[in-house]
């Protein structure tokens, strides 16, 4: 049986340096932690129609908030190199 992927495991992933991607009202974005209580978002997907913020400053509540609808999340160590 699969584990179901949890607020607190996302949150300590993102505290040991984890980039997190997943998509959100039909936007995929990238999460990851820039400091204590502050997360940057950045929308990776691109519609015109519906333009949103390129990036976008998170406090924990806030992440908090949105994880319930967060889709399709995958993540990845962030490394030196990008």
């Amino acid at each position: 049986m699969e584990e179901k992927y949890t607020f607190e495991m996302m949150w300590e992933d993102l505290n040991n340096g984890y980039q997190i991607y997943y998509t959100y009202v039909r936007n995929r974005y990238l999460l990851f932690k820039t400091a204590s209580n502050c997360y940057t978002q950045k929308l990776l997907s691109d519609h015109t129609k519906n333009p949103q913020p390129k990036m976008t400053m998170l406090t924990l509540k806030r992440v908090k908030e949105i994880f319930p609808f967060m889709e399709d999340i995958e993540y990845k160590m962030l490394s030196d190199h990008e």
